[in-house]
C-alpha cells in the first residue's frame, strides 16, 4: 500500500499526507467534541450571556476572527471563506455577536452600544486564546467599523487587521450615498422610495421591489436575486431587524441610527499593526475613501475589487481572496 501511494504521489495523482501538527490536527483542542463550536460567556452591564463561535482549521501563526456586518446579521454569509481559507492553511473563527445568529438574544437595547461590542470582542479573543503572535481581526461592513474601534483600544493584542468594505466615517458614507449613489437611480424611483420612507413603510414589499434592481443588485451583491448564494439569503433571513435599525437606521440609502456621527478617519494613523483595506468599485462604500484609509494607516495595504460591490467576496471572488490570502501569507512569513 505504501509503495502504491508513493507511485501515485510521484505521478502527481495524489498529494503527500499532511504532517502531524498541520491543519487538521486537533490535538489538545477543547472544541473537538463540538466540531469546533465554542459557546463563550461574555459579561455585560445587563448580565452574562453566551455568544457562539466555531473554529475551522489549525494554524498557530495565523488565526482570523471574523466580524460580520449589520449589526444584527449573522456569520452565515461569510461561509464562502470555506472555499478559500482552508486550502491556504488559515485558521479562522466564525462568530455571531450578541443578539444575532446562534448567540443569546437578550433583546436589551442598552447593550446595543459600540463600546460594549468592543469589550465583547475582547472577551471572545481571551476565551479563544488569540494573541499578538497570531491574532488577525477581520471585519466586513459594520464588522469593519467594530474592528477599527477594537484596534484603537486593543491593538496590542493584534498581529494584523482587515477592514473589508467599510469606510472610516459614517458622515462621509452618507455624503457619498447622497451625492454619488442615489443620483444614479431613476429620479422617479428615488421619489417613490423617499415617499415610502416618509410614510414609514420600510417593510412594504414595494420598498424592496424598488431597491433590489436599483440599489442592492448594483451596489450590494452584483448578481440577479435568483443567483444570490444560499448563505447570503440565510443570513439576511435571520437578521435582528430592531438591532439593525437602532444602530444603522431603517433606510438602506444612508445611515441614521446611533452610529450616524461615527468618524475615525483622523484616528487611523494611531493604528500601527499591518492593515488590509478591501473595497469594491461598485460598493455602497466610497472606494476612494477606502484607498485614502489605507494611506492614512501606518502600515496600510489596499485592494480594489473592480467588479465588486459591498459583498465583493462573492461578486469579485478572485480579486478579493487573492488580496486577502496574500496579506495573510505575508503576515505569516514576517514580510509585514
Amino acid at each position: 500500500m505504501k509503495f502504491l501511494i508513493a507511485i501515485l504521489i510521484a505521478c502527481g495523482c495524489a498529494s503527500a499526507p499532511a504532517p502531524v501538527g498541520r491543519y487538521h490536527d486537533n490535538t489538545g483542542r477543547d472544541d473537538v467534541w463540538t466540531g469546533g463550536v465554542k459557546q463563550i460567556a461574555v459579561t455585560t452591564p445587563s448580565g452574562t450571556f453566551r455568544v457562539w463561535t466555531k473554529r475551522v482549521g489549525n494554524n498557530p501563526s495565523v488565526k482570523v476572527l471574523l466580524l460580520n456586518g449589520g449589526p444584527g446579521f449573522t456569520h452565515e454569509y461569510l461561509e464562502v471563506f470555506d472555499s478559500y481559507l482552508p486550502g491556504a492553511g488559515v485558521e479562522y473563527y466564525y462568530y455571531d455577536q450578541l443578539d444575532s445568529g446562534n448567540s443569546d438574544r437578550p433583546g436589551k437595547p442598552a447593550l446595543w452600544d459600540l463600546a460594549r461590542y468592543v469589550e465583547e470582542v475582547e472577551q471572545v479573543r481571551v476565551a479563544l486564546g488569540l494573541d499578538t503572535k497570531n491574532f488577525v481581526l477581520y471585519g466586513h461592513s459594520w464588522g469593519g467599523l467594530l474592528a477599527i474601534e477594537y484596534a484603537l483600544k486593543y491593538q496590542q493584542h493584534l498581529r494584523g487587521l482587515v477592514i473589508s468594505n467599510m469606510m472610516s466615517s459614517i458622515p462621509a458614507y452618507n455624503e457619498y450615498a447622497s451625492k454619488v449613489l442615489i443620483p444614479k437611480i431613476d429620479p422617479k424611483v428615488v421619489s417613490e422610495l423617499r415617499q415610502l420612507e416618509a410614510d414609514n413603510k420600510y417593510e412594504d414589499a414595494r420598498y424592496f421591489e424598488l431597491l433590489m434592481p436599483s440599489y442592492y443588485q448594483e451596489h450590494v451583491l452584483r448578481k440577479p436575486p435568483a443567483e444570490w448564494p444560499e448563505p447570503v439569503l440565510r443570513s439576511f433571513g435571520r437578521v435582528n431587524k430592531p438591532l439593525y435599525v437602532a444602530m444603522q437606521g431603517p433606510s438602506e440609502m444612508g445611515a441614521s441610527g446611533a452610529l450616524v456621527q461615527w468618524d475615525r478617519f483622523a484616528d487611523l494613523p494611531k493604528i500601527t499593526v499591518p492593515t488590509l483595506v478591501i473595497a469594491g468599485s461598485h460598493d455602497t462604500m466610497d472606494p476612494t475613501h477606502m484607498k485614502n484609509m489605507a494611506g492614512a494607516l501606518r502600515k496600510g495595504r489596499f485592494v480594489l475589487c473592480p467588479e465588486g460591490g459591498h459583498m465583493a467576496m462573492y461578486d469579485d471572488q478572485a480579486t478579493y481572496f487573492r488580496g486577502l490570502l496574500g496579506f495573510l501569507a505575508d503576515l505569516e512569513q514576517g514580510r509585514l
